[in-house]
This record gives C-alpha cells, sequence and structure tokens, in this order.
C-alpha cells in the first residue's frame, strides 16, 4: 500500500502522506485497535496529505540528496575519501532523525515545523534507541540489497511496523521519566499521563 499510494500521489507528491498513513496504521495495530487496513489506508493518506507532505518530504529529500551525493563521491576514487566520510556520517546522522519522524508523526500532535526539530533532539538526546533504530535499518538495508524482491513485499512494512514498536516504547520511556522527575525508574513503573511538552528533554 505504501508503495501504490506512493505512485498514486505522482511519487514525489505521494511518498509523504502514504508513510504517513502507514505508521498511523501500524501505531493503531500496537496498540490493539481495529485496522480495516485498505480503507483506513485510504482514507489516512486523503487526509494527511498536504501535512504529511510538510513533515515528511523535506526530510526525504534530504536522505535522497546525501545518498546521491555520497554515491557521487564514492565514484570519484580515494581522492574524495574525507568528502565522502563527511557526506556518509551526515547521511548516517539523517537517517537517524528520520527513523523518529514518522512514529512521532503518528503519536504526538504536534506544529507541523517542530516534527524535525524535535525528532534531531530526541535522536542525539537519546543516543542508545537511535542506535537500535539505526541497527534494524541496516539490517533491513542489508536483506534487500541482497533480496531486491523483498523491497516489493516485505521490507517497507517490516521496517515501519518494527520502528513503530520500538520508537512507541522509547517515548514511553521518556515519558515516564519526566513524569516522576528521575532518570533511574523500576521496571515495573506504569506509565504516568503525558507531559504537558512531549518528549521535553533532560
Amino acid at each position: 500500500m505504501v508503495l501504490a499510494f506512493t505512485l498514486f500521489g505522482g511519487v514525489v507528491l505521494g511518498v509523504g502522506p502514504a508513510l504517513a498513513a502507514a505508521y498511523a496504521l501500524s501505531r493503531r495495530h500496537h496498540r490493539g485497535e481495529a485496522v480495516r487496513p485498505l480503507r483506513d489506508f485510504a482514507e489516512t493518506w486523503r487526509r494527511e496529505f498536504w501535512r504529511g507532505n510538510a513533515v515528511i518530504l523535506p526530510v526525504v529529500a534530504a536522505g535522497t540528496i546525501l545518498w546521491l551525493n555520497y554515491s557521487a563521491l564514492s565514484a570519484l576514487g580515494p581522492d574524495a575519501a574525507p568528502a565522502r566520510l563527511a557526506s556518509l556520517l551526515g547521511l548516517i546522522v539523517m537517517i537517524g532523525i528520520a527513523a523518529h519522524i514518522g512514529p512521532m508523526y503518528a503519536h504526538f500532535d504536534l506544529p507541523s515545523r517542530q516534527y524535525i526539530l524535535t525528532a534531531s533532539r530526541f535522536a542525539l538526546a537519546q543516543p542508545a534507541s537511535t542506535i537500535i533504530l539505526l541497527f534494524v535499518f541496516a539490517a533491513a538495508a542489508f536483506t534487500s540489497a541482497v533480496f531486491p524482491v523483498l523491497v516489493l513485499s516485505v521490507s517497507i512494512g517490516a521496517w515501519i511496523h518494527t520502528s513503530t514498536w520500538l520508537c512507541q516504547r522509547f517515548y514511553a520511556e521518556n515519558e515516564r521519566r519526566l513524569a516522576a522527575g528521575t532518570e533511574d525508574l523500576p521496571e515495573h513503573t506504569t506509565v504516568g499521563a503525558l507531559p504537558a511538552e512531549p518528549l521535553r528533554m533532560r
């Protein structure tokens, strides 16, 4: 459905709302809510068309540009090694930030311009969470590179479901720390009410 609705939107204008819809339905699924896959996906895609593009499309564009830049520098040989490493580092940081955008968009109601800033702050303030997401992304990317057919069947959905599941737990843990006012809580501590400023960092 992500691929189909991305194409339906002309790719450029379809990818943002398609990812927004996928993350929203994935969150509902992990919360045990009833989901009507095609109908709910189509309704969410239509409802989130403009806002989804405003939030997600810049991230996709930035990641694509960094990847193309890295690929071009890789073709230049050893002379471009410093620039290539800098581009690779920028790409890794962007992937770490982008990994939080979709789940955060589905989980928190923030002004559109705040998602990238909040995701950046969370990714840098919680490096362990970001490293886990990067590891999962690398595993999915490697598997898809070895078996390209998975991109059309499994890879995108597996990444969205896994990253959503992980981020729900990362955000709940962060909210527990904020609600309790401490960095160390027992494992059995229940999730309290959301703070007034979601994902406010300590």
